[in-house]
């Protein structure tokens, strides 16, 4: 028998690929991947059996892999970010255990989409934060507002994944609005680490004005109360302001 690799590739640029995710891919001989995935490492797959397949082939993808690893390969299951973040992880854990299937499955992390974006944003995330994805396609919707409103009443910094619904998006961040006010950072970056990258910053007041750019590889983060702009970036502060004074740098010295 075989073995799964479940691979986090990160945002997609050579950079944020981990040393342990080169590894997995070397080791692979199968590499199992959405076409996209499959082109952004294809650097790496030179020699090995590539199988690509379309947006929501997911199960195709898990069982591919699967009855690939039972023929005795080690198959690389592609992920972008992190496979455990609406990645193929529990697709393929759950496909698994469904078949009494008792291979080796192994994931491997990657940089996820809200951490690579923060990166680009500033340090949006210093404090506690909720990740929800926009994507209905398995979840109604009516199920994620309801995640939102909570998330908004929490006071969390909350990121927005798979905003490619657009009445579904106006709608939850109509709801943000509502409960945090209009003042509140947001934050939106369309392609991190690629070369088509796009950082966009508004407040929930004026972000609609980059509506006609969010697409799927889009993610948004909306700070919580105490978040602010300052030189272009966005700054969530962690609390050290409750017990210390910052005020401690002279910048004429």
């Amino acid at each position: 028998m075989g073995k799964i690799y479940v691979v986090g590739i990160g945002p997609g640029g050579k950079e944020t690929r981990t040393l342990e995710m080169l590894k997995a891919i070397k080791e692979s001989d199968v590499i199992v991947a959405y076409t996209t995935y499959a082109r952004l490492i294809q650097d790496l797959t030179d020699g090995k059996e590539v199988i690509t397949a379309k947006m929501k082939e997911e199960v195709f993808r898990a069982k591919v892999a699967i009855e690939k690893a039972l023929q005795g390969h080690t198959v690389a299951v592609v992920s972008s970010g992190d496979p455990q973040v609406y990645g193929m992880a529990g697709l393929i854990f759950d496909m698994a255990c469904k078949n009494n299937i008792n291979v080796e499955i192994q994931i491997i992390p990657g940089i996820t989409a809200a951490n690579a974006v923060a990166a680009k944003l500033g340090s949006p995330l210093s404090m506690d934060f909720a990740v929800i994805s926009l994507s209905d396609l398995l979840i109604p919707s009516e199920e994620i507002l309801n995640r939102v409103r909570k998330a908004a009443e929490g006071d969390f910094v909350i990121v927005l994944y798979n905003p490619i619904n657009k009445p579904l998006l106006l709608e939850a961040m109509r709801i943000i609005k509502e409960v945090k006010g209009t003042d509140v950072p947001v934050g939106i970056v369309k392609s991190a680490y690629r070369e088509d990258e796009e950082i966009m910053i508004a407040t929930l007041s004026t972000w609609e004005k980059f509506l006609n750019k969010i697409n799927m590889i889009t993610t948004i983060i909306v700070g919580n109360s105490k978040s602010y702009i300052c030189n272009n970036k966005i700054i969530t502060p962690r609390g050290y302001e409750r017990r210390y004074d910052l005020h401690v740098i002279d910048s004429n010295s």
